[in-house]
This record gives C-alpha cells, structure tokens and sequence, in this order.
C-alpha cells in the first residue's frame, strides 16, 4: 500500500506541471479562438488508422472464406455491409441502413399515397373501363390489397421510426469496443491495435477531458456571475456574447470536438433559429461560434444551476412543468423574446427528440406560428469518430456523456442556410415542413413527416382510422 501511495504520488509530481501547461494553453486558445490544428491532425491520423484496420480486416475475411470453402465456391460480398442489408448513402458522411428494400406503397407520412391510381390498379388486373364513366361494380379478388399486406409486413420487419432511434450503422468499424464486438480479436495486430486505443481513450483522453469539462462547467458559471453584475445594455451584450464563446470552445475541448462551420454569412443575429436534433451537444456545437438564447423547462439539481447562470447573463426562456403543455403561454414568451431586435436569436429544436443523425423528423408547429424570421440550421456528425446520437430511452445521461469522452472525437459539420419567412397564404404546417426539407437536404438526411414522440408513445388513433378508410375506398373501387 505504501508502495502504491509513493508511486501515485511521483505520477502526481511529474504529470502536474504539464497538465497544468496543457490546461491553460486550452484556455489561451479558446479565448482567441484559435487553434494549433492539432485536433485535426489527430483526426487525420485516425482515419489512416481506420483505413489500415478496414483492409485488415478484408484480407483477414478473405482468407476465413478461402480455409473454409474448398469444395464450393463463396460468393463475394461486400464486408462493409451487414448480412441482408442495403446501405444507401445520404450526404456527405451519412449512411442509412435498411433491412429492406421498399416500394413506395404507403408513403412516408401519415396519409396514405398510393402509387397507383384504382383505375390503374384495374387496368393492370386486366379490367377496361370507359373514362368518361365511374365503374361501380368492382369484382375484389384477395391480390387487390397484397400490396398493403405486403407494406405491412414490411413495417413489421423495420418501421422508419423505430430504425431512427437506433446507432447508425457504420460502413467499417472505427475500433471502438461498442460499435462492433466481432472484429476485435480478429488477428493479433488489430488485437494490438485496439487495446493500444484502449489505453489512450481510458487512460489518457478520458482523465484529461474529464478534468477540462470540470474546470469549462466552473468557469462558466463564474463568469456568467460576473456578467450578471453588469447594467443591461449594449455593453453587457457584447461581454457576454465574447465569454460565452469562448467558455463553450474550452468545453467543446472535453470532446475533441472539430467542428466545420458553412456559409457563416447567413449565421443567426436575431430571430428564431432552428436546428435538427441529434444530441444534447448541438447546443454546445451552435454556441462554439455564436452566442443563442435557449428555450426549455426549468430543473434542478446540476442542470439547475446550470441554467440559472446563463439566465443571469443573457435572456433564456425556461418553463415551470406546468407551463410546458401551455402553447399559448410558451408562444406569447417566444413573442416577447423575437420582439427586442437587441435579443439573441432563440435556439430550438422543433422535432423534440434525439434523431440518429440519419434523418429529420416532423417539426412542431409552435415555433413557426409566432411571426418573425427562422433562420435554418444544418447539424451533421461524422459517425467514424464517435457517435453522437443520445438515446434518451435507453441510456442515462452519465453513460452517454461517458461514451462522449470515451469516444475517439466528435467531427461535425454545421451549414448556416438563408433566413426563410412565412409565405402570406401559408400555413405552419407547410412551413414547418418546407424549412424541414431545406435543412434535410443541405444536412444529406432522410426527411420523415413521422412525429418523434412515437418514440415514447403509440401512434394516434386518427392514423389507423385514416390508414383503414383509405383501403374500404379501395375495396369499394373508389
């Protein structure tokens, strides 16, 4: 025990000096927003590692295929695909998997859209009719609704809302442990591999990103007090917009995070900006270059205190729980918020949930009644490094931000695009969707009018209903 105690403490003594210099060399850099480009040197060298590990593991399948079919001859299949699976890209980084490949039958909201009109369907079963006229005696044969039997079936095996809350799929494996367990003991060299970033992740990255998160969360909160002190005015903005950015770029260091921000001419001033939502972490990926409000329910505890400093450095919007479910009370808030010009643009979330940064879920329509100017933002991970989708079901918030600071780094692109307005004649609905659709394209995302909610809660008895008075239409001729 003493030995261990003498040896602890000469680690101490040695390591102190230049952790120390570490730290405070993070902190000179975040304060001038620069950087030495080691991050994405680091991140340069993994993907040669990865690469070498991709080819490993090629030629290591190759030869299992080759020792074990000497009597037939093994089909070649590609390693970077699961058994069964289809991988499409989406993007620039993306990949989306599917168990399936569909036929647009149904279509992808909750109103069905059939690809075949009824006069098609009978033309094709090889039934005539006259254009001018409407048949009203239709003979049903069972085919008539196989292809809704066959949908069905289909969304049995994978559903497109159950697979968006779920790990994307990666196309080689980035020697982490809970991205794929098969490849680690392959062969020696990758064995080696993967325990040597063991030991970097755990036992150097991990005590090191733990300390800067620490030393980050505390000196916010320190200076968001001093902030506080000031008179309200253009002066007060200004210090807190320079702090708040660089009290979120040393945070963004607990991560390795490198970020590449796009079309930074369209950056939010004011307004309302909205964003896809994949992990807690986009607001800290926002915050690294600008300066937002936030817009949430009030807590306790860590989160508490949290939120009561930025308040008293900047106006937030934070709801009693009774308050939430009020739309009125949150709308007259948001109102009030977008109505000072002198204001930060509110940062919000409209799919209220964590997506897989696969796709883009239905927006609600609060955000886009109050008036004003949205301003659309584009949030995509680079899934090789680390993945950053929060599964909120299934995991506490001290293991995701474990698998955060465990994970090689968290790379992300961001995309400003234009301010968008609310056409005169349009609806929020419409416009939801139309500034969802924008933010889906430039992000390289699947766009899904489906409701995230569906991740804690059933469909709506509306949908079933609609879903079973479409096939009696169809069943009737209609």
């Amino acid at each position: 025990m003493a030995l261990m105690v003498s040896f602890v403490s000469v680690a101490v003594s040695i390591l102190y000096t230049p952790f120390l210099l570490l730290i405070l060399c993070v902190i000179f850099l975040a304060s001038i927003g620069k950087s030495l480009g080691v991050r994405r040197l680091y991140v340069n060298i993994l993907l040669k590692l990865f690469e070498y590990g991709r080819q490993h593991i090629e030629v290591a399948k190759k030869l299992q295929r080759t020792d074990s079919s000497d009597e037939e001859e093994t089909p070649v299949v590609d390693d970077n695909k699961p058994p069964s699976a289809t991988i499409k890209e989406n993007g620039i980084n993306g990949t989306k998997t599917s168990v399936i490949e569909r036929q647009e039958i149904l279509g992808p909201s909750p109103e069905l859209n059939y690809k075949r009109s009824a006069s098609q369907e009978r033309v094709h079963n090889g039934h005539t009719t006259d254009p001018g006229k409407l048949e009203t005696n239709l003979e049903f044969h069972l085919h008539h609704c196989m292809d809704l039997v066959r949908a069905g079936m289909e969304s049995i095996i994978e559903d497109q809302v159950t697979s968006v809350f779920e790990a994307e799929e990666l196309r080689s494996w980035n020697l982490l442990t809970r991205t794929n367990r098969q490849y680690e003991f392959l062969t020696w060299r990758l064995t080696i591999i993967w325990a040597m970033g063991f030991v970097v992740r755990y036992f150097f990255l991990l005590p090191l990103r733990i300390l800067i998160f620490v030393i980050g969360v505390w000196w916010l909160i320190v200076c968001t007090a001093c902030v506080g002190t000031l008179p309200d005015g253009n002066l007060k903005q200004r210090v807190n917009n320079a702090l708040s950015v660089v009290c979120f770029n040393f945070l963004s260091r607990c991560i390795s995070a490198v970020i590449t921000y796009h079309n930074s001419d369209h950056k939010p001033r004011n307004g309302i900006c909205v964003a896809n939502h994949t992990s807690p972490i986009d607001v800290l990926v926002l915050m690294c270059d600008s300066c937002y409000s936030l817009i949430g329910q009030r807590h306790n505890g860590f989160l508490g205190l949290l939120q009561r400093a930025l308040a008293r450095a900047s106006p937030h919007i934070w709801f009693e729980r009774s308050e939430v479910k009020d739309r009125h009370a949150v709308a007259r808030r948001l109102k009030e918020h977008i109505s000072v010009p002198d204001n930060p643009p509110i940062l919000i979330f409209p799919e209220g949930t964590c997506i897989n940064n696969t796709s883009v879920m239905q927006f609600k329509k609060g955000s886009f009644e109050v008036g004003g100017t949205i301003y659309p933002v584009a949030i995509k991970y680079d899934p090789r490094f680390g993945d950053a989708f929060w599964n909120s079901s299934r995991y506490g918030m001290l293991h995701y931000l474990l698998n955060m600071m465990t994970s090689w780094a968290i790379v992300c692109d961001v995309w400003y695009l234009p301010a968008m307005h609310r056409a005169p004649s349009e609806g929020a609905v419409d416009f939801a969707n139309r500034v969802k659709a924008v933010i889906a394209r430039r992000g390289g995302l699947v766009d899904l009018m489906w409701d995230g909610q569906l991740k804690r809660m059933k469909a709506k008895k509306e949908w079933r209903e609609l879903q079973q008075e479409e096939f009696s239409k169809r069943l009737k001729g209609e």
